[in-house]
């Protein structure tokens, strides 16, 4: 059975997912000041955050649309026997939604995932699902499997920029006057597909060792191998906590992946978080 893998660009590709030639990627779309940019094409983080310095409007991301996702699937159809399609939470965007739909005007058999996450933890859930294809599990196996290790995943950021994500409608009010008039710094997770505030510190320092904290526990509980440091722009940083955490949990596997302009959108520029599965 040949399986297309198909998922959208806010999953943190790394050069083997890339060049993979049964990997499709859907782009999201990113509105500024009433211009839109291809998520990933036309638009990279780093252009992302300059522009964002002087939009007027509130900036937006859009999912792709029925249509779109249709000719992809109706394309793939002609040499696929069936597609297997993961995306990012269904309650941070309409993406899977658009899928679900138009997997019902094609007749190739599509399954869509909500992973219930972003970045490079929905790419890990991915390639899960090719290594369960390999080992000859039929689509509907591999679907139920990936449903259920969402489930085991724990992702934790630091927000680079309240005020982005307030402006998107990511925070309410009352927690952006606190944040930034006391100098506090919420840890954000997500849990079943949506952001919550974690915990509440009254530094960035404090917070950082926090989840190291969090990611320890972890690492003792379920015998972690590897955990993902998650950034917005700037690698270097999430480099330099890398290493600090390295020397804490010296046996643990680590590696930093962008989140990507259509989350970086939100988050800001100064974006760090850790991600991992417990049950791997």
């Amino acid at each position: 059975m040949k399986i297309a893998w198909v998922t959208d660009s806010t999953a943190a590709m790394d050069e083997e997912m890339q060049n993979h030639p049964d990997v499709y990627v859907v782009p999201i779309t990113i509105l500024l000041d009433q211009h839109e940019y291809i998520d990933g094409v036309d638009l990279t983080p780093a252009a992302l955050y300059e522009r964002l310095k002087s939009v007027k409007a509130v900036p937006k991301t859009s999912q792709p649309s029925i249509g779109t996702f249709q000719q992809l699937f109706e394309k793939l159809g002609e040499t696929y026997d069936v597609i297997i399609a993961v995306h990012l939470s269904e309650k941070l965007s309409g993406t899977v939604s658009s899928c679900k739909q138009a997997a019902e005007l094609v007749k190739i058999p599509v399954y869509t995932i909500d992973s219930g996450l972003i970045s490079y933890p929905l790419t890990w859930m991915l390639k899960k699902g090719m290594q369960l294809a390999e080992q000859e599990m039929q689509p509907e196996q591999i679907t139920t499997k990936l449903e259920l290790l969402k489930h085991e995943n724990e992702l934790y950021v630091l927000i680079g920029s309240l005020e982005q994500l307030h402006r998107s409608g990511r925070m309410n009010g009352l927690q952006f006057f606190l944040g930034s008039v006391l100098q506090i710094t919420p840890i954000i997770s997500l849990e079943q597909g949506q952001l919550n505030t974690k915990e509440k510190l009254r530094s960035k320092k404090k917070a950082q060792e926090k989840m190291i904290n969090y990611l320890k526990t972890a690492y003792e509980q379920h015998e972690l191998k590897e955990a993902f440091i998650l950034y917005g722009l700037h690698r270097e940083i999430a480099e330099e906590w890398k290493r600090t955490i390295e020397m804490e949990i010296p046996g643990l596997v680590l590696n930093c992946y962008p989140l990507g302009a259509a989350v970086g959108l939100h988050a800001g520029e100064d974006t760090l978080g850790i991600s991992w599965f417990n049950q791997q």
